[in-house]
């Protein structure tokens, strides 16, 4: 089997799905949002689900979408708390390259302006920067490609996705 699927993983607002459909019209793939899935499924919006449900059942449900996935040709963007988990990861890993979209967080504060809306999973921590720390050497560990999006615009963005996984 091989790895046709470019995954990207990183934290809520680092472009993930915004780069995923340009980065999918560019290569000519298939084109899939894990957390519209988990939306779809669910009925709830993702943060209905976390306020609802509690972030353990949360997690639960994203790792049962992610794994059950077979995707193939395909750009996927994930929910940044994917990374979580190995099981989930490891089926990504699997069937595509992992794309990590870095972006620091100082850029990423400033992009997000809908934080208590947006689904974001706070495992445990309820500040952003924590989540942040806690996260950053998970997307490091399932990254194969890490890609610097901070302080680029998005066509640049998708440039360098492209570059580095046509290599």
């Amino acid at each position: 089997m091989k790895r046709d699927n470019v995954v990207l993983i990183g934290m809520s607002g680092a472009g993930k799905s915004t780069l995923g459909v340009l980065l999918a019209k560019a290569l000519g793939k298939h084109f899939t949002d894990t957390d519209i899935l988990i939306q779809q499924k669910n009925g709830k919006l993702l943060q209905d689900i976390i306020d609802t449900e509690g972030v353990e059942r949360f997690m639960r449900i994203e790792e049962e979408v992610v794994s059950s996935l077979e995707l193939h040709d395909c750009v996927v963007a994930t929910g940044g708390s994917v990374v979580y988990s190995e099981k989930a990861m490891q089926h990504l890993k699997r069937d595509g390259v992992i794309v990590y979209l870095e972006v620091g967080y100082e850029e990423l504060v400033g992009r997000l302006t809908n934080i208590t809306t947006r689904g974001i999973v706070f495992k445990g921590k309820n500040d952003l920067r924590s989540v942040y720390e806690e996260r950053l050497p998970l997307y490091r560990k399932y990254a194969d490609i890490t890609v610097d999006c901070a302080h680029s615009d998005i066509e640049h963005s998708v440039e360098q996705i492209l570059r580095a996984v046509k290599k």
